[in-house]
C-alpha cells in the first residue's frame, strides 16, 4: 500500500480506502461488511469513510462494532463522519450545518461508532441557511474539546471552501484540511479546474469518491442494465438517471478496449486514472464483495503503466479535459 499526505497536514492516508455508503447497513450483511473491512485492513487500508446519513447511521453502527470487534490499534486506522444530512430522526435542527446540529451530530456519530474521537469530519455539503463562520467556529469547538482531529467539506464550490479559510484565518480558527468531491474519468471539473488554486496555495487535501461514477467505469452496464446493483435500489432513480446516460456507456465501451489492450480490468484502470493525480489524496472504494475489493486494492499496480501514451488516448476518448488543468 501507498501512504499519502492528506493536503499539507502530517497524516498519512492510504492511496486506497473503504467507504460505507449504500453498503453498510443496508446493501450488504454485517458478516460481508467484516469481511470487507477486514481484507482492507490486512491489504494496507487505514481509512474507513462514513457519515450520519448512510443507511440513517445504521452504517456508522455496523462500523463501530466492527471496530471494537477487532480489537485494531486506534492509532492504526482513520474514522470519518459527515454532518449535514441527519441520521434516523429529521427535523429543523437535526440537518445541516448550524453550531447546534454540527455539534450534536458529532457527538451522535461518536455513540454509534464506539468511538471517543473521529479522525476526520466533513460538512457533507454547503448550508445555505447557515453562515459559513458559525460552521467554522462550531467545527473548531469540536477540535477544541478532541472529538475531531481534522474537519472538512464534502461538494463545496471552491469559493465556500475559501471563505470557511478566510474566516478561521482571520479569526484565529482552524480551517478545512480536506475537501470529498466526486472524481473519475467522467466527473473531472472540480478537481482538475475549479480546486487548482486550493491545492497550489491552500494544500487542500482530498478524499474522492465513486472513482467508477458509481459502476458505469466498471464495464457493468456496457452490454446490459443489471438489476442487482446499486444504482437500482429504492431512493437512486436521480443517481441512475444520470449515470446511464448514452454517451457515458459509449465512452465506457471505448475505455475497456484500452483496458483490454493492457491487460487489465476495467476498473482497475479507472481507479489508477484517478491515482495519477497528484492531488488525490486518497481514493475511496466502495464494494458489496469480497471478491470485487480484492480486485480492485490491486489498482495501485496499474499506475505505472498509464504511460503519457496511454493517458493522451485516454483523453482522446473522454474528449473533456479541462481548459485549465493542474500541473
Amino acid at each position: 500500500m501507498e501512504y499519502r499526505r492528506l493536503g499539507k497536514s502530517g497524516l498519512q492516508v492510504s492511496a486506497l480506502s473503504l467507504g460505507s455508503w449504500l453498503t453498510f447497513g443496508k446493501q450488504i450483511s454485517d458478516k460481508v461488511a467484516d469481511e470487507l473491512m477486514s481484507l482492507a485492513y490486512e491489504n494496507g487500508v487505514n481509512f474507513f469513510d462514513n457519515a450520519e446519513g448512510y443507511a440513517e447511521g445504521r452504517s456508522e453502527e455496523v462500523m463501530g462494532s466492527i471496530l471494537k470487534s477487532k480489537r485494531w490499534d486506534r492509532e492504526s486506522y482513520i474514522v470519518s463522519s459527515k454532518v449535514y444530512f441527519g441520521a434516523e430522526a429529521k427535523g429543523p435542527n437535526r440537518v445541516g450545518l448550524s453550531r447546534k446540529h454540527v455539534i450534536e451530530a458529532c457527538n451522535a456519530a461518536l455513540k454509534r461508532f464506539q468511538l471517543d474521537y473521529l479522525d476526520l469530519y466533513f460538512c457533507h455539503r454547503p448550508d445555505a441557511n447557515t453562515p459559513i463562520e458559525e460552521t467554522v467556529r462550531a467545527m473548531n469547538t469540536l477540535l477544541e474539546q478532541g472529538k475531531i482531529l481534522y474537519w472538512g467539506t464534502s461538494e463545496w464550490s471552491a469559493a465556500e471552501i475559501m471563505e470557511a479559510m478566510l474566516v478561521a484565518k482571520e479569526n484565529h480558527l482552524i480551517g478545512p484540511t480536506m475537501e470529498q468531491p466526486q472524481y473519475n474519468m467522467i466527473e473531472r471539473q472540480k478537481m482538475e479546474k475549479e480546486f487548482s488554486l486550493l491545492f497550489k496555495q491552500y494544500g487542500l487535501g482530498t478524499t474522492i469518491w465513486s472513482p467508477l461514477h458509481s459502476g458505469v467505469l466498471s464495464g457493468k452496464y456496457n452490454n446490459s442494465d443489471p438489476g442487482d446493483t446499486r444504482l437500482h435500489m429504492a431512493g437512486l432513480d436521480w443517481l441512475k438517471n444520470r449515470t446511464l446516460a448514452e454517451e457515458k456507456i459509449k465512452i465506457a465501451h471505448q475505455v475497456k478496449n484500452v483496458a483490454d489492450e493492457l491487460g487489465v480490468s476495467m476498473p482497475k484502470l479507472a481507479i489508477a486514472w484517478c491515482l495519477k493525480n497528484p492531488y488525490v489524496s486518497t481514493v475511496i472504494l466502495g464494494a458489496s464483495k469480497v471478491e470485487q475489493l480484492k480486485e480492485n486494492l490491486s489498482s495501485l499496480d496499474v499506475v505505472d503503466l498509464l504511460t503519457d501514451d496511454v493517458m493522451e488516448r485516454l483523453e482522446g476518448i473522454l474528449q473533456n479535459k479541462p481548459a485549465i488543468t493542474i500541473s
